[in-house]
């Protein structure tokens, strides 16, 4: 079998992977967002409307998101890349958490370019959900979602990471990217805030609904270097760690408690232009 054929068949692979995971990962912690509607985040807003159109967008941008690892690995095979390190289980994780470093820092810097005048009409599409859902992860122009994934097509003429950690990177992003767009608040605790540097799905949901703040993905860090740190993340985190409501997977008690969770409407949004001059940033109606 030819370098080209393996890898064509590895990339329409992984994105039934891709798909079905979505689909199989978003019912699921629907089915769990559904018995705890007082840990939504942004309460009051949102809702299913727009729930068809995200998931024909993100059909079509989770093939975009799987194509720079592809090529990637293509071009390591290929030999146009430095030859990949060899894979070693005690060397995986510093690899992976290394790994996780470059794509954080990747990610953060092309999200605030794709929040400049030039560039923020192909970001445009993902942040008309202003209250982000699990099925709006991936409903951003196609173009877009290649720039923020096209780190695996770029970092193997760097750091010449093994095709397993390439591979679980992307893997690993593609349930976190899902678990940051639930809209519901499971992880806060002392570790996803100040000092430490990781994030709970606060952190994305405030970017969405704030547009200023909150550029990276992994980690807390560049936007506490940079100062587009949410100014109230880590309080809120805290206060959902002190006060938030325990898990509840009883349908009956979650149905109880949906109408109490959406009576108050706590909106971030930070003034009628937060993203550039002259460009809005997403749409108040969604």
């Amino acid at each position: 079998m030819s370098d080209e054929l393996f890898y064509l068949l590895f990339l329409f692979g992984f994105y039934a992977t891709t798909v079905v995971t979505y689909f199989a990962f978003g019912y699921g912690l629907s089915w769990v967002n559904d018995r705890n509607p007082e840990r939504k985040i942004q309460k009051g807003r949102g809702s299913d409307k727009r729930r068809n159109a995200e998931i024909r967008q993100s059909l079509a941008s989770m093939f975009s998101a799987c194509l720079p690892l592809t090529i990637g690995l293509y071009v390591q095979q290929k030999g146009w890349a430095p030859a990949p390190w060899a894979f070693n289980w005690w060397a995986a994780v510093p690899l992976f958490v290394l790994c996780m470093f470059l794509y954080d820092t990747w990610f953060y810097f092309m999200h605030r370019l794709l929040h400049t005048k030039w560039l923020y009409p192909l970001h445009a599409l993902h942040h008309k959900s202003v209250a982000p859902t699990i099925w709006s992860t991936y409903s951003e122009d196609v173009l877009d979602n290649f720039l923020l994934q096209g780190f695996s097509a770029v970092i193997v003429f760097v750091v010449p990471f093994p095709p397993a950690i390439l591979i679980g990177q992307r893997l690993f992003e593609h349930f976190n990217g899902m678990l940051g767009h639930c809209g519901f608040e499971y992880f806060a605790s002392s570790t996803a805030r100040y000092p430490s540097p990781l994030l709970c799905t606060t952190f994305h949901d405030q970017h969405h609904s704030g547009f200023r703040y909150n550029y990276g993905n992994y980690f807390s860090f560049w936007d506490r270097v940079l100062g587009t740190i949410s100014p109230n993340y880590d309080q809120r985190v805290k206060t959902f760690e002190e006060d938030g409501p325990a898990l509840n997977l009883n349908r009956a008690a979650g149905a109880d408690l949906r109408q109490t969770a959406d009576t108050h409407v706590e909106f971030d949004v930070a003034g009628p232009h937060p993203c550039s001059p002259g460009i809005r940033c997403g749409d108040a109606a969604s």
